[in-house]
């Protein structure tokens, strides 16, 4: 066996786990040595029961004197057992696992760790872990080592799925990591580790540490290197496009460029004036442009991209504009159509369900608020065709080979966190050497944009249009919520519109107490009869998701139950409030995201956060948005209060996975940066280290070609 043999050819890993182990991820044996755990539940307190304090997370050892599975009248079952270790008898209860009486006998030795507590007089523990103990020994049975593995030490907890627990991961991450970890390779130079622990006994630690001591070590070592390789590629990257060939500079006619401002129906903030000159200069330069605006949820990032696709148009050259979702990339057809109808410019979309729809000269809106009731509209098919559009916007299908791309001059990428770095290298290649611009509304701390984006120039718009105002915000009591009912239904009848967020689409067992857009959306139709409500959600077919936006956009739904799949590209100056349920289960910034769905006209608006989560710290985490309004500082505060892992989540992976890194370690940070770039000083090839070089190809192949 070595890290590389897949999960379907390990012994007792049938179809069923796989599947399981897929959810997570996990298809390899190195994958699943990689699976670290968050946290670390403490059972290393080996004590007696006359010795525990009520509260205290202990570990005992003693024998079972009865165990029986009891039935409640609501038909749950509850598996109960008497444990005596010598000193005292204490009640054991676990719930809804019927199994273990199969599994655990009257006259067993087991070692329990679990949190002592006093029920009714008699000491009790509630869910302990357990294992049978070598009645010769007296120690755990296990496969491999003397140590216990689920009690009596620093127990680890690993990110889990349904049907897939932190017991079965840890049994068998022990049974597994032995058989592979002298295969492990170190890439990491002596003199860029300085000091820090070896991979191998890092990765060792890191799931079964012998105190809390050698697991900060691992977590110091491993974090390093995600840090340290993402500096690499970033760095890499950066080094492998200032080779690229030269460029003709744009040439940039200010008269042009005023006629274009002047006849914007507003007029440019200080920050967008500010980014746009710095673009400028780019563009002026024989060098292609490689920058990343980042800007708030309203702040114009779309009105100076359109600018800069204006003065590539009048160079004779051709935009690409890229959005994740088709919601988002409607959005941008409507705002570039308008803008750009006055000066003759033609905008196209595709998408997966609209291919070129071409719209000359836009009058006025359809019902469905997408493509204009008036104006030339024609299907274009051919490849060749000369009549493409000088601006062509779309989703994953503009990197389809079918499209015709000849003489684009600039690359636009919005949300450019929710695309794989392939993609990206993909959409680049539709032009010989394109000017490219990136767009993202998450608020990233600086300090790790410019760790995460490297290679990237990067402007920042932190300046809203004026007019546009805070949205008022409050964490709602449970005991409120009818009271928000009839403020929602008050509302509504004076002619405002709705947003209702839940978390998940569907109800989910293990999830219980989390709502489901589905089931939300049939209670609030009995809640509010008298109203039109809509559903929206990321798994419905395109067609649908642009009916049902297109009549909350056009004032037919009055309340629209989605999940955050409106979280950008929604634009409806007319929604006025904005319902979030399960706010515990998002982080400020996208809390943030979210509320920036209303506020966008002139009348005043609401955000209104629900919660399952009563605990002190989530709440006053929450209670952050009802007088903070800049989205960085929510994101410097999500950082500090729960972690990278809140921000750099799934969105994020597309550009690179973090598991263990904390971007609140600063000095880190920079310490990583500066070791990338001295390293790539000294050789740009990386020739002289093999394993890092074979590490950045593994990660990052678009900046280390085999």
């Amino acid at each position: 066996m070595d890290p590389k043999t897949p999960l379907s050819q390990v012994t007792g890993i049938g179809p069923g786990l796989l599947y399981k182990l897929k959810r997570l991820n996990l298809n390899t044996v190195q994958d699943l040595i990689y699976h670290f755990p968050f946290r670390y539940d403490d059972f290393s307190n080996a004590t007696s029961a006359l010795e525990a304090k009520i509260g205290e997370s202990v570990t005992l050892q003693g024998e079972i004197w009865s165990i029986q599975n009891i039935y409640t009248r609501s038909r749950k079952i509850i598996t109960k057992a008497i444990f005596n270790d010598g000193t005292s008898p204490i009640e054991l209860t676990w719930f809804n696992s019927s199994w273990l009486t199969k599994q655990i006998q009257t006259g067993d030795r087991l070692q329990v760790s679990g949190k002592i507590a006093k029920y009714k007089s008699k000491l009790s523990i509630i869910a302990p872990r357990w294992e049978k103990l070598d009645t010769e020994k007296q120690l755990p049975t296990r496969q491999v080592g003397t140590q216990s593995l689920h009690t009596g030490r620093l127990v680890p907890i690993y990110p889990e799925t349904e049907g897939l627990s932190s017991k079965w991961l840890r049994t068998k991450i022990d049974q597994l990591l032995p058989q592979v970890i002298n295969q492990i390779s170190d890439p990491m130079p002596d003199e860029i580790r300085n000091g820090m622990l070896l991979l191998a006994p890092a990765i060792q630690q890191i799931h079964f540490p012998k105190d809390f001591e050698q697991a900060e070590k691992a977590r110091d070592r491993l974090g390093f290197d995600e840090l340290f390789f993402v500096s690499l590629a970033t760095q890499k990257a950066r080094l492998e496009w200032s080779k690229k060939p030269l460029v003709e500079p744009l040439k940039i006619k200010l008269d042009q460029l005023d006629q274009f401002i002047k006849k914007l129906p507003f007029e440019l903030t200080s920050a967008q004036q500010k980014v746009l000159k710095e673009i400028l200069e780019d563009l002026k330069k024989n060098q292609p442009m490689n920058r990343l605006i980042q800007g708030e949820v309203g702040s114009g990032k779309t009105v100076v991209a359109t600018i800069i696709a204006y003065l590539v148009h009048k160079n004779n050259l051709r935009t690409l504009f890229m959005a994740p979702t088709e919601i988002l990339a409607f959005q941008h057809f409507e705002t570039l159509s308008t803008l750009l109808a006055p000066f003759g410019l033609t905008v196209g979309i595709y998408t997966g369900s609209k291919k070129f729809t071409r719209v000359v000269i836009p009058r006025e809106r359809s019902d469905h608020g997408n493509l204009p009731r008036t104006g030339k509209i024609a299907s274009l098919i051919a490849r060749n065709d000369v009549s493409l559009p000088d601006i062509i916007i779309g989703t994953h299908a503009l990197l389809s080979e079918k499209l015709s791309t000849e003489n684009v001059g600039l690359v636009i990428i919005d949300e450019q966190q929710r695309f794989g770095v392939e993609q990206r290298t993909l959409l680049r290649g539709k032009a010989k050497i394109p000017h490219f611009l990136t767009m993202t509304a998450t608020p990233i701390p600086r300090t790790v944009a410019l760790t995460l984006y490297g290679d990237l120039d990067m402007s920042v718009i932190d300046e809203l249009p004026e007019g546009r105002q805070k949205v008022k915000t409050y964490l709602v009591p449970e005991k409120k919520r009818l009271d928000s009912y009839k403020f929602i239904a008050k509302k509504v009848a004076a002619g405002d519109q709705v947003y209702i967020i839940t978390p998940l689409i569907e109800a989910s067992e293990t999830l219980s107490t989390v709502k489901a857009a589905k089931v939300e959306f049939e209670k609030l139709k009995k809640i509010f009869p008298d109203l039109k409500l809509d559903l929206l959600h990321g798994r419905m077919k395109g067609t649908d998701k642009e009916h049902v936006i297109g009549d909350f956009r056009s004032g037919k739904t009055n309340i629209l139950v989605s999940t955050s799949v409106v979280e950008v590209g929604m634009d409806n100056p007319n929604a006025t409030i904005i319902v979030i349920e399960g706010a515990e289960r998002f982080g400020l910034a996208q809390l943030h995201q979210l509320r920036g769905r209303v506020g966008r006209g002139r009348k005043e608006s609401y955000c209104l956060l629900y919660t399952s989560n009563y605990s002190s710290d989530e709440r006053r985490r929450l209670k952050y948005l009802e007088t903070t309004f800049d989205g960085l500082r929510l994101a410097e505060l999500d950082l500090k209060i729960r972690g990278s892992g809140q921000i750099f989540g799934t969105a994020q992976s597309g550009r690179f996975e973090f598991k263990i890194a904390n971007f609140s370690n600063i000095t880190l940070l920079e310490k990583t940066k500066q070791a990338a770039k001295d390293l790539l000083i000294q050789d740009p090839t990386l020739d002289k280290y093999p394993l890092l070089r074979a590490k950045l190809q593994e990660i990052a192949s678009e900046v280390m070609p085999d």
